[in-house]
This record gives structure tokens, C-alpha cells and sequence, in this order.
């Protein structure tokens, strides 16, 4: 089978490795254009461009999808199968190519956190599972027939980068299954529920202040789900820390939310119900430390707030 694969993300390289693992004829690896980071404006590529070009897999960069020069090059390589993971919204001049359709491959159980951040917003939501769908896109952003899903569970201990890690993983395997129900055509499609749709939208750094007027069940969620990146962060006395690591403290305090409870080699900060022990830190512009580490070189009172 012909596929074009298009993806930007870590996320999506178990996927491309497996593709590649299985010799299928990769027509080409779409990604986004290169980017200009840092003072020296040095040259930065996409994670799946790197890969495919450590693995002299054909690329083809694009900013407008909808650029005819594009379409044409789409439609010239012929595929038999576009397979999207972590990329942008394709149009139906794009989309519709292909013999066999195009899918995506989304890192929730649809129609459950539909958008770009599903894997952040299971995690602060406090769900218990989670997973992936393969599904045949359609105009409106994640709403196509899915074809196949894979549940995993969503253990205590994991946070946004250990889930996606996992996720990508098991997303490759679910990948795998789902071009070969095509190709045998053996696909049962189902129909998204949308009494059953939530939404996970982007997480821009405005959305990621700490509200300590929460439960610390809920704090603690959010800190999960942001980590390691972009990171959870709160203010004290003006200073951006960026909060990577807790745990819940079951224990009733006098204290008001936001306020700091215990500041020696532990560091415990008041919710609206119990507290939040904070494990990891990172204060803007520093390296990530322990909290021992962190509270040796730096002084926070009992009774101080964190805004």
C-alpha cells in the first residue's frame, strides 16, 4: 500500500517506525516548515522531520495546505492512504485524494476530547482511562467515523509526558491494525456519539496559573496533566515557578488556599479543602529541583502566599 504520512510531533514517530517496520511504500513524510529559534536564529526541524531524514524517508514541508502547487504534488505521488497523526486540519482537496480515504490517528477515546490537547485535559480532568482512535477524516475537525479504538488505563503515577509516551505507542500498534482492516477490507465504521463529545482546546500559557481556590485532588490533576510541559505555575512574591511534581495531603488546615503550610525540606501549600505537597519545582530561568534541593536556596516562609 501507498501511504503519505503527515505529522509534526514526537508523538508520531512510533507510528512512522512501524510503518517503515512493516514495508509499506511511504510516498512521502509531510511536515511543517522549519522554524528560527533562539538569539542565533538557529535552524530548528520538526521531531518527524528529523526522523525522516535519518531514515531517507522522502519529505515535503508546507505551510497552506490548500496551496495548489501542493494539491497537485499530492495528487501526483497518487497514494493509496494518507495517515495523519499530530498535524494540521486537512482539507477536503487534500483528504479526498487517496484510494482508500485519509485517517487520523487522535490520542483519546472519541467523541471524548475532541482537539488539540486530548492527553493534557484527560489527566487535569481526573479520568481513570484513556486511549487512542483511528477514524476516516471528515470537513469538521474530529467527528469522522471511527474505525478502531484502544483503551489504556491512567495510573496514579502518570503525568502528560508519561502518557504520551505510552499513548504513542500503543496509537503505532492501533495504526497498524487499522491499515491492515483496510486494505483486507474488513472495516466495521462507527458513528461518533455527540451526546457523548467533550472538547480538549489548545493550552496556551495563560491557562496555566495555578488556582489554589480548587481541591487538591483537582490542583494536583492540573499539575499532572501539565507536566513536564508547559508546566503548572504559580507566583510567589513575584517569581515564576513553574510546579512539575505533588502529592495530596489529607490533612484539614486553618490555613487560607495559597498559603504556605510547611517550608522545612518539605514544601506544602493550602487548597480549599486539604493541601498540596509540591515534589518538583523549577524557578524561572533554572533547572528543575527537587524540593529539598530547591527550598536550601530559597526562602519561603509558613504563612506566605503563592497567588
Amino acid at each position: 500500500m501507498k501511504i503519505i504520512f503527515m505529522g509534526t510531533s514526537e508523538f508520531g514517530i512510533p507510528s512512522l517506525k512501524t510503518l517503515m517496520e512493516n514495508k509499506f511504500d511511504i510516498l512521502s513524510v509531510v511536515t511543517v516548515p522549519d522554524k528560527k529559534q533562539g538569539r542565533g536564529q538557529k535552524i530548528i526541524f520538526s521531531p518527524i522531520k528529523k526522523f525522516a531524514i535519518e531514515n531517507s524517508l522522502p519529505i515535503l514541508q508546507v505551510e497552506n495546505l490548500k496551496d495548489e502547487n501542493f494539491i497537485h504534488q499530492i495528487n501526483s505521488l497518487n497514494p493509496d492512504l494518507i495517515i495523519v497523526v499530530a498535524f494540521k486540519i486537512l482539507p477536503k482537496e487534500i483528504f479526498s485524494i487517496p484510494k482508500f480515504g485519509s485517517i487520523n490517528l487522535h490520542a483519546s477515546l472519541l467523541p471524548k476530547y475532541r482537539g488539540a490537547a486530548p492527553i493534557n485535559w484527560a489527566i487535569i480532568n481526573g479520568e481513570n482511562e484513556t486511549g487512542v482512535t483511528t477514524f476516516f477524516l471528515k470537513e469538521k475537525v474530529d467527528t469522522g467515523n471511527i474505525i478502531l479504538q484502544n483503551k489504556i488505563p491512567i495510573e496514579n503515577e502518570d503525568n502528560f509526558g508519561t502518557l504520551y509516551q505510552k499513548l504513542s505507542v500503543v496509537g503505532a500498534n492501533t495504526l497498524l491494525k487499522t491499515i491492515d482492516l483496510i486494505a483486507q477490507n474488513k472495516i466495521q465504521l462507527f458513528i461518533q456519539n455527540e451526546n457523548l463529545v467533550s472538547s480538549a482546546p489548545k493550552i496556551f500559557k495563560n491557562n496555566c496559573k495555578i488556582n489554589w481556590n480548587k481541591s487538591a485532588f483537582e490542583i494536583h490533576n492540573f499539575i499532572r496533566g501539565l507536566s513536564p510541559m508547559p508546566s503548572a505555575i504559580s507566583f510567589h512574591k513575584k517569581n515564576m515557578l513553574k510546579i512539575l511534581q505533588s502529592k495530596i495531603v489529607e490533612t484539614k488546615t486553618s490555613f487560607s488556599f495559597g498559603t504556605v503550610v510547611e517550608n522545612k525540606n518539605k514544601l506544602i501549600v493550602a487548597a480549599n479543602d486539604f493541601a498540596v505537597e509540591i515534589l518538583e519545582i523549577q524557578k524561572e530561568g533554572k533547572s528543575k529541583m527537587e524540593i529539598k534541593n530547591f527550598l536550601r536556596g530559597y526562602k519561603i516562609e509558613i504563612g506566605e502566599k503563592f497567588e
